[in-house]
């Protein structure tokens, strides 16, 4: 049963493995003979599940990661692209757009973890998540130069964000690849682990501390952070109103009772 998480998903995936457990939603891209390359059906069935994310308040957090050893994502399907003119390569390029922007805006916390390949669409795919766990195997860039064309899906944005200019430039002039450690260093991931076992475990150990959190106030601190990169938000007063919507939660009364009283908080998300 591919990709059918039973409590709320009532429908199969074709490109997608889809497990939950405690709250927890893994979603792994299963084009294995493809190196989970991202085509417009895979990219439909990851809006779908984020969508159900956002919308069903039993699912608490996501993992996205990659089937098998060999890659996390290896990049968009290039047959699916290959012979665009240009009106229909901008609609490409936007619909990923949007679809990584849920991604990078869903309230929930939502951590890629990176195994083998995370190139062009991939890296991109990982960039829109909260939070990066790579494998020691994992290799990062935006090679699209090689092809002609430049990254689609957010890439010169995300990767500029969390690089910076100087090194983003860098990459995506150059098409190099960097290995995990080299991701790190640059804080494209948060943290490297052994293996792909070893990542999973990781990235499930920092949902369940995120989770253990109010979540009106995780959503508001994902919002408020995304808004430094947007031109048209000002962070500034966006944080002072979702400090103040916080301020009149019950999880905020559950969580300033819970300190004085030297106790763990029982949070709602109310």
């Amino acid at each position: 049963k591919r990709g059918w998480i039973k409590i709320y998903i009532n429908m199969l995936y074709k490109n997608l493995e889809t497990t939950l457990s405690e709250g927890i939603i893994t979603i792994e891209i299963s084009r294995e003979a493809k190196l989970n390359a991202l085509n417009g059906a895979t990219l439909d069935e990851i809006k779908d599940v984020i969508d159900r994310l956002s919308q069903n308040s039993e699912l608490k957090a996501a993992i996205i990661t990659g089937a098998g050893s060999k890659a996390f994502v290896a990049g968009a399907d290039i047959s699916e692209f290959q012979e665009l003119n240009e009106t229909d390569a901008h609609k490409f390029s936007v619909r990923g757009q949007a679809i990584f922007s849920l991604i990078e805006n869903c309230h929930k916390p939502i951590i890629a973890v990176v195994n083998g390949f995370a190139l062009g669409g991939g890296c991109e795919l990982a960039m829109a998540c909260h939070i990066r766990v790579a494998s020691e195997e994992a290799k990062f860039g935006q090679p699209e130069v090689n092809l002609g064309i430049i990254p689609g899906y957010g890439g010169t944005q995300r990767l500029t964000q969390l690089v910076g200019k100087g090194r983003s430039l860098e990459l995506m002039m150059t098409g190099n690849m960097i290995d995990s450690h080299q991701a790190f260093q640059m804080g494209l991931v948060n943290h490297v682990a052994k293996d792909k076992l070893e990542a999973l475990a990781k990235a499930r150990t920092l949902l369940q501390r995120i989770m253990a959190k109010a979540p009106l106030a995780i959503g508001g601190v994902i919002a408020c952070a995304n808004a430094v990169f947007n031109q048209n938000a000002d962070g500034y007063q966006m944080e002072a109103a979702a400090f103040a919507n916080a301020c009149k939660t019950e999880d905020f009364k559950e969580g300033s009772n819970a300190f004085i009283e030297k106790r763990k908080p029982n949070f709602r998300g109310t």
